[in-house]
Formats: C-alpha cells, sequence, structure tokens
C-alpha cells in the first residue's frame, strides 16, 4: 500500500451452492496475496468460509449472495450481504452445526449483523497488530 489512505476493495457475486464457500475461501486469499496482506490470510480465509457456508446453510439454494472484501491501513473488513432478513446470530451449536459464528466471534477482533438494503450484511474486521 502506497500511503496511508490507501484502500483496496473487491465484491464477488455467488450462488448460494457448497461449492461457494471455497471459490470465497480462494479468491479472498489470493486477493490478499495480490494486494501483500498475506498476513490475514489464514483467519480470513476461515471466516470467509464460515459466513458464506451460514448463507448456504440458512436461504434457498443458489440465492445469490455478494462477498465484499475492503483493506485499509489498519484493518481487513469482510461482510457477506445475502437476500434474507433473518438476523445472524450465535446460537447453542449441536453435533450437526451452529458454532460458525462463535467462531467468527472468537477470531476476528470485530463482527456484526446488520440491515441491508437486499436483506442483510454479516461482516468481521481484523485489525492489524500494533
Amino acid at each position: 500500500m502506497s500511503t496511508p489512505r490507501s484502500v483496496f476493495r473487491a465484491e464477488l457475486d455467488l450462488p448460494s451452492v457448497p461449492r461457494s464457500a471455497s471459490a470465497a475461501r480462494h479468491v479472498v486469499t489470493q486477493l490478499l496475496a495480490a494486494w501483500a496482506a498475506d498476513g490475514y490470510r489464514d483467519d480470513a480465509a476461515l471466516l470467509v468460509s464460515e459466513l458464506v457456508t451460514n448463507v448456504v446453510r440458512h436461504v434457498p439454494a443458489g440465492t445469490p449472495m455478494t462477498v465484499e472484501v475492503r483493506l485499509t491501513r489498519t484493518a481487513l473488513h469482510v461482510a457477506v450481504v445475502d437476500d434474507s432478513t433473518v438476523p445472524a446470530a450465535t446460537r447453542p451449536g449441536t453435533a450437526q452445526g451452529g458454532h460458525g459464528l462463535w467462531l467468527v466471534a472468537a477470531v476476528a477482533d470485530d463482527w456484526g449483523s446488520e440491515e441491508h438494503v437486499r436483506g442483510k450484511r454479516v461482516w468481521f474486521e481484523l485489525r492489524r497488530a500494533a
């Protein structure tokens, strides 16, 4: 990044199908490599996979989603936007799943869910170590 004001952005539209989680992981890791931000790679790949998997599990198959990626000098912000108006929330996990947002909460420096014109946006932020 050339100046303190540098911001890199990308968006990726994906269908709500199981292979979208691996596609999102791949694209995010490739973006981070291109942006010389490999330090975020492992956590970002894990967390974007969890957010995309939640969409796949909880919205109708094939419903579009958008992965938004923004890198600033101090943080990586990743969001997944989908058409569902049901807010994302941590719930008790079971043997079949339900641990994804707990994992996001444990690994990310911050995360949340907010209303969006299309439905909702679930996001996480990873900050650079000081």
